[in-house]
């Protein structure tokens, strides 16, 4: 399955926190974390944040279609201590989304294996075979007019997990391409942003939380 044509946004960059160490940027929606295959998808985060700090190396990403907070290391020191923290799921990520629907309960986890749906790639599936564990923790903020505005916080961080996990228990994300159908999908934007990120500072393992206003 394609997505659509790459338009990407022309905000400014947003640096929340720069140190000797780390870099903590918001990506807008619309913009690949790395680049695509091909020219037309060379612009991406990271040769931007690259064209302002030349250093900076990444550690993670976000989806294309999701915003909010992401970390860069500015030293290889930075990297492999930040790699590790995320590796050994020692960061704690927290989203924001809005969901089709007034979900019932308050809270709950969602603990479903995934694996990439290679006939439809890059979208992914839920395959109690041959999945890997994936694990989502959801808090209702509030409900009204048809959808539900959830915290979400992931303890693994597989692909789309979030996408997918909302779509498997009847609330997909508003505006997603790929898991919402119908009037769902009928959105400006995914609405998923990465509201806030905790994580040690690789001098000396403070720990630091940085987040980002959700913009919906």
């Amino acid at each position: 399955m394609e997505q659509s044509e790459y338009r990407p946004p022309t905000d400014p960059l947003d640096v929340v926190h720069a140190d000797h160490e780390i870099l903590v940027v918001n990506k807008p929606p619309g913009l690949l974390s790395v680049p695509g295959r091909g020219p037309e998808l060379a612009d991406c985060l990271l040769a931007r944040v690259q064209a302002a700090f030349p250093e900076a190396l990444l550690v993670h990403r976000l989806d294309r279609d999701t915003s909010g907070v992401t970390v860069f290391a500015l030293t290889p020191h930075a990297q492999r201590h930040l790699g590790l923290q995320f590796e050994k799921r020692q960061v704690r990520k927290t989203y924001v989304a809005r969901v089709a629907g007034e979900m019932a309960e308050d809270r709950g986890t969602v603990d479903l294996p995934l694996c990439v749906d290679w006939p439809n790639r890059p979208m992914q599936k839920v395959d109690f075979e041959a999945g890997r564990e994936a694990v989502t923790d959801w808090r209702v903020l509030r409900r009204g007019g048809g959808e539900t505005r959830v915290r979400l916080t992931p303890h693994t961080g597989r692909s789309h997990q979030l996408r997918v996990h909302m779509r498997e228990i009847g609330h997909p994300i508003l505006g997603d391409p790929f898991y919402a159908t119908g009037a769902a999908r009928d959105h400006p934007r995914l609405m998923l942003h990465a509201e806030a990120l905790r994580l040690r500072h690789p001098d000396g393992g403070k720990g630091l939380t940085f987040s980002v206003r959700v913009p919906f």
